[in-house]
């Protein structure tokens, strides 16, 4: 029996469903970390702030952008590419923080993929209107390791598709604290965020924050 995605969670453990073959969602796994995950993520901000980056066809992205690791995720007029340091300060992306690294490797673990080590974080910010369209994560070179996505703030509507862009999406509603992982066969999957909604999160604000771990090496 499939749960109800927008069913309130009573029990401090975290709920799992699985949503595809190697895909799985854990409501509420951030728990109490979620004040301190916030400090991080405007600790990194400090040092690489968010930017609206311009994918290769010239067009700006609503969603802005960060990142934190060994390298980060940057799309221009160049294509869509990970390099180490930050194109607008040249330097280094800042370090990854422990907590952050294990908050992924247990997310991964619960979900069936023991030993994640992610060496890259994503860091997206969405504000209302904002919306991530359909796409694949296929710049890392290694497919073997899972996605692992971490919601804070503003709930937003995960669209979840096949291994073709016209396959039909399936919607589900990420709430702040939940975790997403994909991988195995679900690792190529098409996925996206539809425009975000409006609203007012307690500590965020008008703002939604998506962590997407990778292992790109």
């Amino acid at each position: 029996m499939t749960m109800d995605l927008f069913e309130s969670v009573a029990d401090p453990q975290p709920s799992q469903e699985k949503i595809a073959e190697g895909a799985m969602l854990s409501r509420g796994f951030v728990g109490s970390l979620d004040a301190e995950l916030i400090g991080i993520v405007r600790d990194i901000e400090a040092k690489a702030p968010f930017r609206h980056m311009v994918t290769p066809g010239g067009f700006r992205m609503s969603v802005a952008m960060t990142n934190c690791g060994s390298a980060g995720w940057i799309t221009d007029l160049a294509g869509y590419r990970y390099g180490p340091n930050d194109p607008e300060t040249g330097k280094p992306w800042p370090v990854m923080p422990p907590l952050l690294r294990d908050l992924a490797h247990r997310a991964a673990d619960r979900a069936g993929f023991a030993d994640f080590a992610p060496d890259v974080c994503l860091i997206n910010c969405y504000v209302p209107g904002a919306r991530l369209s359909l796409h694949q994560d296929k710049d890392e070179l290694d497919f073997g390791a899972p996605i692992v996505s971490v919601s804070l703030g503003l709930p937003a509507i995960f669209l979840f598709g096949g291994l073709k862009r016209s396959d039909r999406t399936r919607r589900f509603r990420l709430e702040h604290g939940d975790v997403a992982v994909w991988g195995g066969p679900s690792r190529l999957i098409f996925h996206g965020i539809a425009p975000l909604a409006e609203g007012e999160h307690l500590l965020l604000g008008r703002q939604r924050i998506n962590l997407t771990f990778r292992k790109v090496r």
